[in-house]
């Protein structure tokens, strides 16, 4: 089992920036890819980026690409979003994901993920 933890959510105005960070713990060795998903009141979870612990299996979701960045830091088992040119849009509850499933469901399928935080709310005005 990983325990995760977000944090650095918030208020923003349209066009500024937030970082979120995850911090993992636990079981750890038995992920290798973490994701972020994002949901909106009324909708449907959403993904939003992938990386794996190494640095590398990095995705974006269209809508994000371009203005989000996603990364990790290893020494302290910390996965962060750094999100710029915030949309309205990109309001939502924001949750990491540690992997734990076969690869062939796909890393931008929320199924494929065993853990989740309890996610970090973002609110971007216009």
């Amino acid at each position: 089992q990983v325990q995760l933890v977000e944090s650095g959510g918030g208020l923003v105005q349209a066009g500024g920036s937030l970082r979120l960070s995850c911090a993992a713990s636990g079981r750890t060795f038995s992920t290798r890819v973490m994701g972020w998903f994002r949901q909106a009141p009324g909708k449907e979870r959403e993904f939003v980026a992938t990386v794996s612990w190494s640095g590398d299996n990095i995705y974006y979701a269209d809508r994000v690409k371009g203005r989000f960045t996603i990364g990790v830091n290893n020494a302290v088992n910390t996965v962060w979003l750094q999100m710029d040119s915030l949309k309205p849009e990109d309001t939502a509850v924001y949750s990491c994901a540690a992997g734990g499933r076969p690869a062939s469901i796909g890393y931008s399928n929320p199924a494929y993920y065993a853990s989740w935080g309890q996610g970090t709310q973002v609110t971007v005005s216009s």
